[in-house]
């Protein structure tokens, strides 16, 4: 099962703590874990089940290329990392 975390500034709003999830892509390891923690899927998802703007999602160190359907595949040993993405200047 793929090893799921968030950073430690999404908790400061939702508890989110490290967990392990199955599936094979981003949409189900997710699913899985917003199942056990509804909170977290309206911090991370949109209204449509995108990924919001301000949020970044990796696997494995890259980041994720489907913020729509969240299609990227993940490996039973994969690291999903989720965390607010940067801007400014």
């Amino acid at each position: 099962m793929a090893r799921v975390s968030f950073t430690q500034n999404i908790q400061r709003h939702v508890a989110c703590p490290e967990t392990r999830a199955p599936g094979n892509t981003v949409r189900e390891v997710l699913e899985h874990v917003f199942r056990e923690n509804a909170p977290a899927r309206g911090y991370v998802l949109d209204e449509h089940g995108e990924v919001r703007r301000h949020m970044i999602v990796f696997v494995d160190g890259v980041a994720i290329k489907d913020r729509r359907d969240l299609s990227d595949p993940v490996g039973p040993e994969s690291h999903v990392y989720i965390m607010q993405a940067l801007s400014g200047g």
